[in-house]
């Protein structure tokens, strides 16, 4: 089994609008970069700010949310930019922001795909790096049932299959859907889809002095009735979403995955505990091919 070649972007792209934690102006620029350098992402704002790779190694505790740290600079929500890089098989891209965090846009990863693919993409001459999962890997949450496997596949790729159930009383019906990941997939099926939360999440998220500049036409925020000032682009959006997280969050791999992830009601800590354990297997029985130095 032969890895294919890396990618990175023809030409910088930029990305302007406002952060959904800090509602601050932020304008971030994709640049290429070269073989081997994987995804890193840079503060400007912040003089002499290291470049962070975004890789389980730099991973900071959250709520909610992806987020890397080194060197005193941190990223927050880093996602759904990382869910478009990988969502089109871009391997190698300095990520430039003049702020603490990507801009929001609508919540899904639709204004990065578009930029990137206005710059085009590039083929590269190194092999991109493959983890094969060959054995079975479980994690569950500490305070509810939720939980994500990985297992081996039987075909050369990676599939997701999340099921969303919050109980009979929760305003988001459950909803089971599997993808087989392919850039053309994800360009279709998930990069339109946003996030979403809860009315009264938002509610206290705005009362610890987040999410203030956001309103319910931003992304998709939930009441008792449903959807609040705003509609849904699939009856399953909110099951896209979570996969369009899980496509960022197994990214910080480093390297393409082949297997598949099984997850219920898992969120980024739990996508992160599966990516490290699968991580540990793999370099205790050379299933990766290749790797990246930090």
């Amino acid at each position: 089994m032969s890895a294919r070649h890396q990618r990175t972007i023809a030409r910088p792209a930029e990305v302007k609008g406002i952060g959904f934690l800090t509602g601050a102006e932020i304008t971030l620029r994709f640049l290429p970069a070269d073989d081997d350098f994987g995804i890193r992402f840079q503060r400007t704002d912040l003089v002499g700010a290291p470049p962070i790779p975004a890789s389980l190694d730099f991973v900071v505790p959250r709520q909610r949310r992806t987020a890397i740290s080194r060197g005193g600079s941190t990223v927050e929500m880093i996602e759904h930019a990382m869910a478009a890089l990988a969502g089109l098989q871009i391997d190698n891209c300095l990520v430039q922001l003049d702020g603490p965090e990507p801009p929001g846009g609508d919540g899904s990863s639709l204004h990065f795909i578009q930029a990137l693919l206005d710059a085009g993409i590039v083929e590269q001459s190194a092999p991109q790096p493959l983890l094969v999962i060959t054995g079975d890997a479980r994690v569950q949450g500490e305070k509810d049932d939720s939980e994500i496997t990985a297992a081996p596949i039987a075909r050369h790729s990676m599939a997701v299959t999340y099921e969303l159930d919050y109980g009979p009383r929760s305003p988001i019906r459950p909803q089971l859907l599997t993808i087989e990941f392919s850039p053309e997939q994800f360009v279709t099926n998930l990069a339109y889809a946003r996030t979403f939360v809860l009315e009264a999440e938002a509610a206290a998220l705005r009362q610890q002095g987040y999410g203030t500049k956001i309103t319910e036409k931003d992304l998709l925020i939930f009441g008792p009735e449903g959807v609040i000032g705003n509609s849904l682009r699939a009856v399953d959006e909110c099951v896209r979403h979570k996969i369009l997280d899980c496509i960022g969050d197994f990214a910080l791999l480093g390297c393409d995955v082949h297997g598949h992830f099984r997850a219920y009601r898992s969120g980024h800590a739990l996508n992160h505990a599966i990516c490290r354990q699968v991580a540990a297997l793999a370099a205790t029985s050379s299933n990766t091919l290749s790797s990246r130095a930090a």
